[in-house]
């Protein structure tokens, strides 16, 4: 088995959070998911498990952030043009997304950010390695 991983977002909404993932073109495994936990695939080897609050914090002691109001982990997406940045970005934001600030230009990445309704923070990115500074 190649490696993996699988990032657990916790959130009050189970299916609207797995709403607003399948706008960012995230696809639901349905053999992994049910009513308290959405397995949400991004790649062969890279998973968003959107899991309820009571199914999240039975993996853990530690008492839940509130990621609405502070950051708890910081995520990125990249993708092969800055045409498919802002078009993803326009679909997580009609899906109830917000952008917390603007668009950021560093020559060789154009860098746009998304929350979800849960405050959990995604740079979608482009990079255009040819445009990097030696």
């Amino acid at each position: 088995m190649s490696k993996q991983i699988f990032v657990n977002l916790a959130v009050k909404n189970v299916n609207k959070s797995m709403a607003f993932y399948t706008a960012l073109g995230f696809e639901n495994n349905p053999q992994f998911s049910d009513e308290s936990g959405k397995c949400m695939v991004w790649s062969e080897s890279i998973f968003v498990m959107l899991l309820s609050h009571e199914k999240f914090t039975s993996f853990t002691s530690k008492p839940l952030s509130d990621t609405k109001n502070a950051i708890a982990g910081l995520f990125s997406l990249s993708f092969e043009t800055e045409k498919e940045v802002h078009a993803v970005m326009e679909k997580g934001l009609k899906a109830g997304g917000i952008e917390p600030n603007e668009m950021r230009d560093y020559g060789f990445m154009k860098q746009r950010t998304i929350e979800d309704f849960d405050g959990h923070t995604w740079e979608i990115f482009f990079m255009d390695m040819s445009q990097m500074p030696a």
